[in-house]
């Protein structure tokens, strides 16, 4: 009998601790939509036509910013620095919407487009979120598919940075949508499993998941139904 209470307790301990996670890693997220949107407003105004000039060695340099900064935030993820540094990663993040902002706000339908995928990146969270906090089944495997996936997509991305075919990009965003969408329900049922324990590097993971949705699925809406003039 004592052993069964012993067994219930930390049981017990174990699901409370896992939901507090869960609770600080969307508290974390909510935080991080805030610098987001005030640096999509910022790189929304800016003029990006130094990009014009090198393309391929720009793309190159903001994506080796990006890493250090994930590298950053992930140092420093059991102190109150990984949360100012997420929170710069993310202003940073914000202002590299805007060169797809402006190019999305000049069509006619622009803005319902972004309202759009923005919306819809909302329902997948929320649907990815929701299956992975009250299934059952256990969703270990996905990460080896999950790994296996990120390697090609990172090489993909990186070889379209220098081929720039219109239909591979299109393919890309495509799969990074459902990539991402399978990296939200990973890592929500890892934490409900009590398989990740900090809270900011779970924020980091969706995060970057619900980033790449948005930009993938605007993406698709801006070839599929994007209104020229």
């Amino acid at each position: 009998m004592q052993q069964n209470f012993q067994t219930t307790y930390r049981t017990s301990t174990e699901v409370g601790a896992s939901h507090k996670v869960l609770r600080n890693t969307y508290a974390l997220l909510a935080l991080s939509m805030i610098p987001t949107i005030i640096g999509a407003v910022i790189g929304t105004n800016m003029n990006f036509a130094f990009m014009a000039g090198s393309p391929i060695m720009s793309s190159l340099i903001m994506m080796a910013m990006l890493y250090g900064l994930f590298f950053a935030v992930e140092k420093n993820r059991d102190s109150s620095m990984g949360v100012v540094l997420m929170m710069v990663l993310t202003l940073f993040m914000g202002v590299l919407l805007g060169p797809l902002l402006q190019v999305a706000l000049s069509l006619k339908n622009g803005a319902q487009l972004v309202l759009v995928a923005g919306g819809a990146t909302s329902v997948v969270f929320f649907v990815m979120a929701g299956i992975a906090t009250t299934t059952k089944r256990d969703l270990s495997g996905l990460s080896r598919f999950l790994t296996v996936g990120a390697v090609v997509l990172m090489v993909a991305m990186i070889a379209n940075i220098f081929l720039r075919i219109p239909a591979m990009q299109l393919t890309i965003s495509a799969a990074f949508a459902l990539f991402s969408s399978l990296m939200i329900l990973w890592q929500v049922k890892s934490i409900v499993d009590g398989g990740e324990t900090n809270y900011i590097s779970a924020a980091l993971t969706i995060y970057i998941s619900i980033y790449n949705l948005f930009t993938s699925l605007l993406q698709l809406l801006m070839a599929f139904g994007g209104q020229r003039d």
